[in-house]
């Protein structure tokens, strides 16, 4: 039997496609205000420093959504809480085509688009959650592929915008939001992998050191992802003047790369582990990054390197949410959507930065450096927080335990104390 039928027939692959879909669509509609950035900065006439601030909203309002609901997924069910999320998707792209109509009310909506950012932790959690730990990477990488969302804003978004207003767009999300809707309703099954907790248990991962490591971490590697997906149509247009479906087409290029090497960096970690894998990621996103700020003159080497560098951030985010069920296996979808909430505030961050460095420093150079710099930090914290993981929960390299020597998972937030030094326990 080939490995590719053993892993469809170790877990429930409808349920994996509708967890892709739902997550696929969601991100598109996550992303839309930074597909036609260019059409709504022209329409308002805003400086480079408003641009990105326009453009972080979405992400930044998405990013705060998504641990309450992952929260909420454990109560009601992951399916449950995805239908519900995607009908609140459809009530505000269709407010969105009514009432917007000021660089105020585009704010507005940013916030409301941040309701399908929320999709992150349910979607991967739903779709890897009928799959055994030796396949759980790969599973997460064809779910966390739906990011490849992206790729549908920024292709679509543009020419549809050029032909029937910007705020139309929101109007046809709308209207598409309803096939995933109805595969996941028809396809999806709720994962046997859901246990009864109490609300404490549920959020102890807010209080471990492994939390917050993993979500520093992804800070780089999906807050890279997003925040430059959303800023680059802007970014070619503004460096290059491009027009705006040509930046949207060249963004395109660079988001299909991260989107497509997401399943492929949970494929590879699954074998030489996630921790191998992430630490010749941020390596390289450093310096991909860091070469697309001196390479400002150049349209097709700024392209190809956004190419390589969207390629390495979609590997790391499939490398380091093979690492997060292992760590976390009764409560991967709370865990994820924290370690999602924070990364995706980083994403939040780089378009500011962004625009902030144009407007003030006259060029997006330091935008990149900053950026870079923190890639390098968090290689670091990567390198001294690894010891740990291989001595406890992870094999050498981050791989998945055998079944019979894994540890049972600690639940922190119950544990008993440590007594004190010179007390009787």
């Amino acid at each position: 039997m080939s490995s590719t039928s053993q892993f469809l027939r170790s877990g429930h692959w409808p349920t994996l496609l509708a967890s892709f879909l739902y997550f696929d669509f969601c991100f598109a509609v996550w992303v839309l205000n930074g597909a036609m950035a260019p059409f709504i900065s022209e329409s308002f006439g805003l400086d480079a420093a408003q641009k990105g601030f326009m453009i972080s909203v979405p992400i930044l309002a998405g990013a705060l959504m998504r641990f309450p609901l992952g929260v909420l997924s454990q109560y009601i069910g992951r399916k449950n809480a995805a239908m519900v999320e995607m009908g609140l998707v459809v009530i505000a792209l269709a407010g969105g085509f009514l009432f917007v109509d000021s660089y105020d009310s585009v704010l507005a909506m940013g916030v409301l688009l941040g309701i399908a950012g929320a999709s992150f932790g349910v979607a991967l959690s739903l779709g890897s959650g009928w799959y055994p730990p030796r396949y759980k990477g790969l599973a997460m990488g064809i779910a966390g592929a739906g990011n490849s969302g992206t790729v549908l804003a920024v292709l679509f978004a543009p020419p549809l915008a050029q032909q029937f207003g910007w705020q139309a767009v929101y109007g046809l999300a709308a209207c598409t939001m309803l096939l995933p809707m109805v595969v996941m309703w028809f396809a999806a099954k709720e994962p046997p992998d859901r246990e009864k907790q109490t609300l404490r248990q549920h959020v102890s991962c807010l209080f471990e050191k492994d939390g917050w490591a993993f979500s520093l971490i992804y800070v780089v590697t999906f807050g890279g992802f997003i925040g430059l997906a959303s800023f680059l149509p802007t970014y070619f247009h503004d460096q290059f003047k491009v027009t705006k479906i040509e930046a949207g087409q060249l963004t395109m290029l660079a988001t299909l790369m991260g989107s497509a090497v997401r399943v492929l960096g949970g494929y590879i970690s699954d074998r030489v582990g996630g921790v191998s894998t992430l630490s010749g990621v941020l390596l390289l996103v450093a310096v991909t990054l860091m070469a697309c700020g001196l390479a400002g003159g150049s349209l097709v080497l700024t392209t190809l390197l956004f190419m390589l560098c969207f390629a390495a951030l979609g590997a790391g985010n499939g490398a380091l949410f093979q690492l997060v069920p292992l760590r976390w296996p009764m409560a991967t979808a709370v865990a994820g959507s924290m370690i999602g909430e924070v990364g995706a505030l980083g994403g939040g961050f780089l378009p500011n930065a962004m625009g902030l460095s144009k407007q003030y420093a006259g060029s997006y150079l330091w935008g990149f450096v900053v950026f870079a710099t923190l890639a390098l930090v968090m290689l670091a914290v990567l390198r001294i927080v690894q010891i740990r993981w291989t001595r406890t929960w992870a094999e050498k390299g981050g791989r998945a335990r055998p079944a019979a020597t894994a540890p049972s998972p600690v639940d922190y937030s119950t544990a008993p104390a440590r007594p004190r030094r010179g007390r009787p326990a």
